[in-house]
């Protein structure tokens, strides 16, 4: 019975299996319902933003909002430079931290913080687009969408109380959204005074944290809690309005332009302190104004006087009357050696009046502290008479001064003094030398020689370099001669070569305040150069 059992037991489970086998199939293919209905499906523009980013998460906001442009071309340069701004971000890190370490060991009883190991890792961050906005303000806004998840090491070590506790930072995700504000727009490189940064919405950073080789953040609890003070934290710094403001340029030196002629005649000297143990001193006077890139303005020397007598004249340029000075500084010329300074002072525009010839007799002293007993010692004086004359504003409508394409008009009638001729050196463009092309600019204004600075290997230079002129006449019967010359290598037997030149006529200067234009180069086949020249009458 037992052999019998066994076997039906065999056939019973062959014949159910195929059984089974059959009768699922049948009931899969026939009971299927005959009608096949279409799927729901519905345009993506009928879906709201928040839909669509839990739809597509990772489709960059190029892709979802138009407003934003893809930056490849970024990515691309961030990822080469990845890098080197790796090495240089890490330095800077380390710099801006040190003094703040340095104050909290001693407040908190610390032996020492200590960086083990700082780097950003290989990935860079990826910008996933960006939104740039108009305004009528000198600005210049855009917004950025950035992603980064890097895999830096940052190993911190603390030493306190005889123990050393090694911090880890591993696997950092970091979404921003920044708004970055350039203000105010100046004619001065770079070009802005300021960057604002702002958040547009609280910042996701998620991070391992690692303690004595054991993850912290695994703690129950401890996550979401670092999570919730790094956002509000940061949000309460910078979110907007709130507004991280970096400082590039001074505004206020920024937008400077020259608003006057300050003219300076060197009368004499009087009672001169005697230097020299055999004879007189070689007394010459030295000018500078503050505030200002020029080299400094200098007499001729008087041999063997305690009492010259100069009557030299001099022009400076000046930008602001309120705040800057001009130092006259008096010397012992010397032959051999350094020149041994006699004595100075200083005169503040802001004491002149406009346009009113001052003499003045100033005492000279070893320095500008007051507090100093050497100088109530009698080094002589120096006899001067100085004249400030303002610029003469244009009468002109707000609407044309902002609208710089339009040429401004000259006033009625010409100028009857002197004033300042501005030129701007812009770009050159299809230049070629010989053997060699490396292109800088010479101006040559009534035997008056200016230049730029050259430019290695460049048939396309952009120098951005502005002279200035002092007049004693409007210069309507005058010519500028420009010419672009090219400096052979420190390493070679050619000389300089004349890349062009062209012979500009100031009469239509000075009868339309601005020209602003492209030369055609002499000499040359292709060569053109762009030249701008301002008239500010005195």
């Amino acid at each position: 019975m037992g052999f019998f059992g066994a076997l039906f037991g065999i056939f019973g489970f062959v014949f159910g299996f195929t059984g089974g086998i059959v009768s699922g199939y049948y009931l899969f293919i026939y009971l299927q319902p005959s009608e096949v209905k279409d799927p729901d499906t519905r345009p993506l523009v009928e879906y709201d933003s928040s839909t669509l980013e839990r739809m597509l998460p990772e489709i960059p906001l190029w892709v979802k909002n138009p407003d934003y442009d893809r930056v490849d071309w970024l990515n691309q340069f961030i990822g080469t430079m990845w890098p080197y701004l790796d090495k240089a971000i890490c330095k800077m890190v380390k710099d801006v931290t040190k003094p703040i370490i340095a104050e909290n060991i001693v407040k908190f009883k610390i032996d020492s913080v200590e960086f083990e190991t700082l780097t950003l890792g290989s990935l860079p961050p990826k910008f996933q687009g960006i939104k740039v906005y108009t305004t009528e303000e000198k600005e210049l806004i855009m917004e950025l969408s950035i992603k980064w998840a890097g895999n830096p090491n940052i190993t911190v070590s603390v030493k306190a109380f005889g123990l050393k506790v090694i911090v880890q930072a591993i696997d950092v995700q970091v979404f921003v959204a920044p708004r970055i504000t350039l203000k105010p727009l100046v004619p001065s490189f770079p070009c802005f005074a300021k960057i604002l940064v702002s958040l547009m919405d609280k910042p996701h950073v998620d991070f391992g944290l690692k303690l004595m080789g054991a993850d912290v953040m695994s703690i129950p609890g401890l996550y979401g809690f670092v999570q919730d003070i790094i956002k509000n934290q940061v949000a309460n710094m910078f979110l907007w309005p709130k507004t991280l403001a970096v400082i590039v340029l001074d505004p206020s030196k920024a937008m400077k332009k020259p608003v006057g002629l300050l003219h300076l005649n060197v009368v004499k000297a009087q009672k001169l302190l005697k230097k020299d143990l055999m004879g007189k001193a070689d007394p010459y006077v030295k000018l500078k104004l503050t505030d200002d890139n020029l080299p400094s303005k200098k007499t001729t020397v008087k041999k063997n006087n305690l009492n010259p007598e100069w009557n030299e004249e001099f022009k400076f340029v000046v930008q602001d009357p309120e705040s800057q000075t001009l130092e006259l500084d008096v010397y012992d010329w010397e032959q051999v050696g350094k020149h041994e300074k006699m004595g100075m002072n200083v005169i503040r525009l802001s004491d002149l009046a406009p346009d009113e010839p001052t003499l003045l007799t100033l005492d000279l002293l070893k320095n500008l502290d007051a507090n100093d007993l050497q100088n109530k010692k009698s080094r002589g004086n120096l006899v001067v008479e100085v004249t400030y004359n303002p610029f003469k504003e244009d009468e002109e409508s707000p609407e044309s001064s902002e609208n710089t394409d339009i040429v401004e008009k000259a006033p009625e009638g010409t100028p009857s003094g002197g004033g300042l001729l501005v030129v701007t050196i812009h770009e050159a463009q299809d230049l070629e030398g010989k053997h060699h092309t490396n292109p800088y600019v010479r101006l040559t204004f009534k035997g008056e020689e200016k230049k730029t600075k050259h430019i290695k290997k460049s048939r396309d230079p952009r120098w951005e370099e502005e002279f200035q002129f002092v007049c004693e006449e409007p210069p309507i019967n005058d010519k500028m001669h420009v010419e672009v010359r090219s400096r052979p290598p420190s390493i070679g037997i050619h000389s300089k070569e004349n890349l062009g030149y062209v012979i500009i006529s100031l009469a239509d200067v000075v009868s339309n305040k601005r020209i602003n234009d492209n030369y055609h180069l002499i000499d040359s086949r292709n060569g053109r150069i762009q030249v701008e020249l301002q008239w500010k009458p005195s």
